[in-house]
């Protein structure tokens, strides 16, 4: 159940798409006068209880569930709980793991929150070493090899990331139990990296270009150099040539990503600023006059009951962090880098006006998704103002 703070919390966020579009507009532009938090601010504690709350509940609710797991006997029909021990909820797996990593990630930003010792107390009953045991040992399995290839993968090693960077007594010892399960995602994705031929181009889980972003700041972050330069070297190759993006084709009806802007949010972290601009410059040609096709304006979410067609209020935080992002990596008297600045503002507050909509089809992984961006999670050293 809800506290009273997490209450008033949520109030901040109210879904636009609940009432209709019309209301719904209305009601989210009364919301972001009472005070949206924008990427880059500190929580309150109310707010910081409010997303939390959302994967407290999801990381120990079993059903409903997505495996999708290869079954390949009667030994295979396992309940999910079965399976990943740890990491069951959230409908899916992946949902559970970045949802422990958002719980981590509030922790370490807030440890005087009021809720911070019942976040603590729950990610205690996840990283033990017999649970991560477990979870390594599924992905040695033959068939489950491919299992959340790449977007849980790169998930797994966001959490890692953050395991492993964090100066705690806590931190080191789930670190330590995390081990296991990292270090066979780390092989996985080294053994991948060199058979993909081609990127994957898709606004939905498999796009490359997220998950190298994430495995370049893991691999980066803790020392891990045969992955980063394996990630870089194929970057390089899958999209160094890359231009004048087709930004009319974006987006699809149910995308959670702008694959466009994920190739380029990668690629400001593998070339050097000055190589990035040219190549950026050739990326998305129209930017300086403002042309970027629908990526500059917010997705509106039709239905958020629909567990598909929710992705797109997603899109909208993921497109935030990733224009984000990219307008970082540009010089502060950037033409473009305004007509980015101001798209962020557009789809951080059009994405956190769906996470706390009532129904567990986006609040079982929303409010990660607005958690990375809020605390800039994809800017390494980064930190919300204080």
């Amino acid at each position: 159940m809800l506290t009273r703070s997490a209450v008033l919390a949520l109030v901040l966020f109210l879904p636009v798409s609940v009432w209709g579009v019309e209301c719904g507009t209305s009601r989210a532009a009364a919301a972001q006068e009472a005070g949206f938090p924008m990427p880059g601010e500190r929580l309150t504690d109310a707010q910081v209880e409010a997303f939390a709350r959302l994967a407290l509940k999801g990381i120990r609710q079993e059903y409903p569930n997505k495996p999708s797991n290869v079954m390949v006997g009667k030994e295979s029909v396992q309940s999910p709980r079965e399976m990943h021990p740890a990491f069951f909820g959230c409908f899916d797996w992946h949902s559970s793991v970045h949802g422990h990593w958002m719980l981590l990630r509030l922790v370490r930003l807030y440890p005087d929150a009021p809720v911070a010792k019942e976040i603590e107390a729950c990610l205690a009953e996840s990283f033990t070493p017999e649970k991560m045991a477990a979870e390594a040992a599924y992905f040695r399995r033959k068939h489950n090899r491919p299992f959340e290839r790449t977007y849980g993968w790169a998930w797994a090693l966001k959490l890692a990331e953050e395991l492993r960077t964090w100066d705690d007594p806590r931190g080191r010892k789930w670190a330590a139990a995390f081990r296991p399960l990292e270090d066979e995602l780390v092989g996985l994705m080294k053994g991948y990296l060199p058979r993909l031929s081609w990127p994957i181009r898709t606004g939905v889980h498999p796009d490359s270009g997220f998950a190298l972003a994430l495995t370049l700041d893991y691999a980066r972050a803790v020392g891990e150099h045969e992955l980063a330069e394996a990630v870089a070297k194929r970057a390089r190759e899958f999209y160094g040539a890359d231009r004048d993006y087709p930004t009319r084709y974006e987006p699809s009806g149910e995308d959670f990503f702008s694959s466009g802007l994920n190739e380029a949010d990668l690629m400001r972290r593998v070339l050097e600023p000055e190589a990035f601009v040219g190549w950026f410059e050739g990326f998305f040609p129209g930017l300086e006059d403002g042309e970027l096709g629908h990526l500059l304006e917010p997705a509106v979410v039709s239905d958020v009951t629909d567990g598909r067609l929710v992705h797109l209020a997603g899109l909208n935080l993921s497109r935030a962090w990733t224009l984000r992002g990219i307008a970082g990596a540009l010089a502060e008297d950037d033409p473009r880098r305004a007509v980015l600045e101001a798209a962020v503002e557009r789809h951080a507050k059009a994405g956190l006006g769906y996470v706390f909509s009532g129904h567990y089809e986006g609040e079982h992984w929303l409010a990660s998704f607005a958690v990375y961006l809020l605390s800039n999670a994809g800017r390494p050293g980064a930190r919300p103002r204080t």
